[in-house]
This record gives C-alpha cells, structure tokens and sequence, in this order.
C-alpha cells in the first residue's frame, strides 16, 4: 500500500523478538536457539529445493552452514571439554561437508540427515540444561505455611 512489503511489519517484530531473547538468553539457551536457527534454515532449504527455486535453496543452506560453522563450532572449547568438544567439532565439519553436498547436488536426503543429527544434538544439549528441573535432586518444593481462610492482603494490580 506504501511501498512495504506486507511482512515488513512481522518480520521486524519478529527480529524484535529475537534479539530480545538473545540478550537475555544463558549461555546455555544460545546454544539451543543456534540449534534451532540451523534446523530452520534446513527446513527452509528443503522447502526452497521441493518449490525449484534454487537461488532461495543456497542462500538458506548458506545460512545452516554459517551457524555451525560461526556459532556451534566456534562456541567449542577444545581445551576445557577435551574429548566431547573434538567429538562435536568433527561432527559440527562433517555436517558443514554435507549441506554443501546438499548444495551442490540438490539432495533432500542430506540436508534430512544434518537436520536430525541437529535435532539429536539439541535434544541431548536441552536434556543437561541447569534449568531442567529434572535435573536437580528429587526434592519436593517446600509448601507455604498460609491459612487458606485467613484474610489476604490487597493488592490493587489483582484482577
């Protein structure tokens, strides 16, 4: 109508959204939203490569590759987590190797197989978060000492 896209709007709330939560974010979620951004522009590019439009598929696959590669990868510090963070930098390069196979040979299967290997990962990255509750001991909460019949404070914001 004024010369924007009609998902100008959305697409700067969104990027509002996003931003928010990374700077709130711990180091932990970081790690999560980088699994998910990837997974996403996987699916983007698989979606791009079903409708044939192939300039859309690289720039998506472009966009997983430098996630791993700039983020995931670069968060490993192989000095601290030895064995595991070699582990995960050799598997972070293999999938970077597959989505350019992907790219080059327009091949679904390849992009599905880095995208589960990230869904994995994430699962197990989700499964250890300080924020799990599951996590901590099988402690009960403590119950509040309060008289449910005893009269209650006023609060003016209560609905």
């Amino acid at each position: 109508m004024f010369g924007y896209p009609q998902n100008q709007g959305a697409n700067a709330y969104a990027k509002v959204g996003i931003e928010t939560g990374v700077i709130s974010a711990s180091p932990h979620k970081l790690i999560v939203m980088l699994f998910d951004g990837a997974i996403v522009a996987i699916a983007n590019a698989t979606q791009h490569l079903s409708n044939g439009d192939i300039a859309a598929k690289g720039h998506a696959i472009s966009k997983a590759i430098a996630i791993i590669e700039n983020g995931l990868r670069a968060s490993l510090d192989k000095k601290i987590g030895g064995e595991i963070a070699q582990n995960l930098d050799a598997l972070y390069e293999y999938m970077s190797s597959r989505l350019i196979h992907a790219n080059m040979n327009n091949e679904i299967e390849s992009l599905k197989e880095v995208q589960n290997l990230l869904r994995d990962l994430k699962s197990a990255w989700e499964a250890i978060s300080p924020d799990n509750k599951s996590n901590s001991a099988a402690v009960p909460p403590p119950v509040p000492a309060q008289d449910p019949l005893a009269p209650r404070r006023s609060n003016f914001f209560e609905a």
